[in-house]
């Protein structure tokens, strides 16, 4: 089987080299906090110390990390992913960033002697943990096609969206499509309870119908339960819905449902409700609604 490198074992990245482990790959993690590696090397992984130790001897890599910046900072440099891994490696970008950033450093991988590929996730932690993300992904065919192992260990939906930058231009669609749901479930959830209504059964007719969503189905009870521990933190939609924004405005593209909506984000996380699940809007609906 392959040798995967994992960089950045957070939230999303640890179930998914889990999920590897589990495929019968060799997965080598790294981590800034020893605790999640200490978790990948307990269920058969293996820890590095950094990423040049990582990426040395892997075929493929992966890294899942927060935001452009960073993805920059770990395959850039003396230390990192472009200077260390070996010729021909696939380099599999998971993350969720600009996609003219994707395609910038595509082009230095492949300049580096790498194969890139800008494969962003969705579906969460759960979709994680499940091995059943949509992945969507860009790059050349054939490099796409040589990743198919690997993506077949962490997701369920998985589609060749075109060239370098493309999976992060449809993840950022589905960003923007993911929170004007949460919105307005948020809404819909707030007028039925003002009714007093049996949200429960209300939500479960629904999910049934043409309102039913994957959104409604991970999200509703949540909102019922005001359960908002993170499985995808505001913080990181908020980023996100910037990227959907800016990319938007480049394009002459008029996206006033998701700019209210990143409004609203915006001031959560802003008032320090970052770290709460996307689901947290709720909260705000809730206040505005007395």
């Amino acid at each position: 089987m392959t040798h995967v490198a994992v960089i950045g074992l957070g939230i999303m990245g640890l179930p998914m080299a889990l999920n590897l482990v589990a495929a019968g790959h060799t997965v080598t993690g790294y981590n800034r906090s020893q605790g999640r590696i200490d978790k990948l090397t307990a269920e058969g992984g293996r820890g590095a110390s950094s990423i040049a130790d990582a990426v040395a001897d892997a075929d493929v890599v992966i890294t899942m990390v927060p935001d452009s910046p960073d993805v920059e900072e770990v395959v850039g440099g003396a230390g990192g992913v472009f200077a260390n891994a070996r010729q021909g490696a696939l380099w599999i970008d998971a993350s969720s960033i600009r996609p003219d950033v994707a395609a910038r450093l595509a082009d230095e991988a492949r300049d580096a002697g790498l194969r890139p590929l800008d494969a962003p996730v969705s579906g969460g932690e759960q979709g994680a943990i499940d091995g059943a993300l949509s992945i969507m992904v860009g790059g050349d065919a054939a490099d796409f096609e040589a990743a198919q192992d690997v993506f077949a260990a962490v997701g369920k939906t998985i589609v060749h969206v075109g060239p370098s930058g493309s999976g992060q231009t449809v993840k950022a669609a589905n960003q923007l499509i993911v929170a004007v749901n949460v919105g307005v479930l948020a809404e819909a959830i707030t007028f039925l309870e003002a009714y007093g209504v049996d949200t429960a059964s209300a939500l479960k007719v629904l999910g049934g119908g043409l309102a039913g969503s994957k959104v409604l189905d991970q999200k509703g009870q949540k909102m019922l339960d005001r359960n908002f521990d993170p499985g995808f933190r505001l913080a990181l939609h908020h980023k996100d819905l910037g990227i959907v924004t800016s990319a938007a405005r480049e394009a002459g593209v008029a996206t006033p449902l998701g700019a209210l909506v990143a409004q609203l984000v915006a001031s959560l996380v802003a008032t320090g409700d970052g770290d709460l699940d996307h689901s947290g809007l709720f909260k705000l609906i809730n206040q505005l609604s007395g």
